[in-house]
């Protein structure tokens, strides 16, 4: 009888020329590896929430959240680029963050992923861990990189007006990055000599910022708030770069999927093509996805209240004011133009999902080992309840879609939690949480 044998999920192959491959996940590396099987987290937001009209005005068809619940719903023309995923997707209906009521309007991007407990903080912190940072401090062991942290701007903006919608154990801000180039040579050319320069520079950075803190004190000095706020928020960056560093050197002898990168435009930018840009972002994401270098990523596509470059994109997209003021517009001519920009996003999302589908694990694409979260920190202008919000993949997770689901009002935590224990996270609260969501698209 042949002996059975158990591999280790580490284990590869070595060829005659030294060359080292990974082994792709078998049955005979037991039940942990199969229990390691990529499962992705994505959460995609966007600011000032969507156009949802007015009976009045006559255009319900360009209502972003389908006029039905239930498994019969059609999509209005905002989302109609997405049909094709419909057995993929879920809308999620009545949810909210019961501390968004609590709160100003425009701090909904700061606590869309966290549910932040605004009422009762820790000391010297405003927020709480987003859930992508949870996904990410259980996934971190298998992939080179623990998370993927994105915007339309680069860095992390301030209180109420973030650039971010990352924040760490401390509920500190993560600082995201938005160069496609700066992107693509952090996942796919790590080499030895880049990772020691790059350590070197974090050494120098440290070293200075320590010498500004002891002068400081030693002065007998107190920064003011804004100060301690931004060398706070300098500290974290250096803290995840050092992370980034530490999990990038275990892998630098594994070598990277073999992937084709020639369709990529490294030097698109936000004060391009819209399009084009969100095109390329996305891109990278399925690539870092594809070959298991990040298991959660977070990817702000538009910041709140007229920041940033992206509030610029429907006047270059010919739809006549900013993204802000198409969320101010009431009437029917300003709804109808805010809807045509929610149709503009659904298509760079079609293009993302599209991508996720070709890419292939071994059991099943990309996109079905995946959970991707889109939506908005209101519905409409400063409306905290009934955000925005999108499921979709994760069919090898246990997630059944092709519905409008809505069940009264639910807490947005309680999805997050679900989402979770959908990942095999297995949490018990998150944030406010009180219990996963009841008779849902979570199985």
């Amino acid at each position: 009888m042949t002996q059975s044998i158990q591999l280790n999920r580490r284990s590869v192959l070595k060829g005659v020329a030294g060359a080292a491959l990974v082994l792709p996940v078998l049955e005979a590396m037991g039940q942990e590896a199969q229990d390691n099987r990529a499962r992705r987290f994505c959460a995609l937001y966007t600011a000032n929430g969507m156009a949802l009209p007015k009976e009045e005005h006559g255009i319900n068809e360009w209502s972003w959240f389908p006029k039905t619940t239930g498994n019969e719903f059609k999509f209005g023309e905002s989302t109609a680029p997405l049909s094709k995923f419909r057995n993929q997707l879920s809308f999620m209906g009545g949810l909210h963050h019961p501390n968004g009521l609590l709160a100003d309007p425009h701090i909904c991007s700061d606590m869309w992923l966290t549910g932040a407990p605004l009422h009762n903080p820790k000391p010297g912190t405003f927020n709480s861990v987003s859930i992508d940072q949870v996904v990410a401090q259980h996934t971190k062991q298998h992939c080179r990189q623990p998370s993927l942290v994105l915007s339309i701007d680069a860095g992390v903006g301030f209180l109420s007006r973030t650039g971010t919608i990352s924040y760490n154990a401390e509920g500190k801000p993560i600082p995201a990055e938005n160069n496609p180039r700066r992107v693509f040579d952090r996942l796919f050319r790590a080499d030895k000599a880049s990772l020691e320069a790059e350590r070197e520079g974090l050494k120098k950075r440290i070293k200075l910022v320590d010498a500004v803190l002891e002068n400081a004190r030693s002065l007998s000095k107190r920064l003011g708030r804004s100060d301690r706020e931004k060398m706070d928020q300098y500290l974290t960056s250096l803290s995840e770069v050092e992370t980034r560093l530490i999990a990038s050197e275990k892998w630098i002898d594994i070598p990277i999927k073999d992937q084709d990168y020639s369709h990529l435009d490294l030097d698109a930018s936000n004060e391009g093509e819209p399009a084009e840009y969100y095109r390329n972002m996305f891109d990278l994401i399925a690539l870092a996805f594809d070959a298991d270098i990040t298991r959660s990523v977070a990817f702000m596509l538009n910041r709140e209240d007229g920041m940033g470059i992206s509030d610029t994109f429907p006047v270059k997209l010919g739809l006549g004011t900013t993204h802000h003021g198409l969320s101010h517009a009431y009437d029917k001519d300003g709804q109808h133009r805010f809807a045509k920009y929610d149709r503009f996003l659904s298509e760079q999302l079609a293009y993302f999902f599209e991508r996720l589908q070709e890419f292939k694990d071994t059991d099943g694409s990309v996109l079905d080992n995946s959970i991707v979260l889109y939506g908005s920190g209101c519905s409409t202008t400063h409306n905290p309840r009934n955000l925005p919000t999108m499921l979709v993949g994760g069919s090898n997770m246990g997630l059944k879609h092709g519905t409008h689901w809505r069940n009264g009002e639910s807490r947005m935590s309680d999805m997050y939690l679900s989402v979770l224990q959908a990942m095999g996270i297995e949490q018990e609260t998150f944030a406010d949480s009180k219990s996963t969501l009841s008779n849902s698209i979570f199985s």
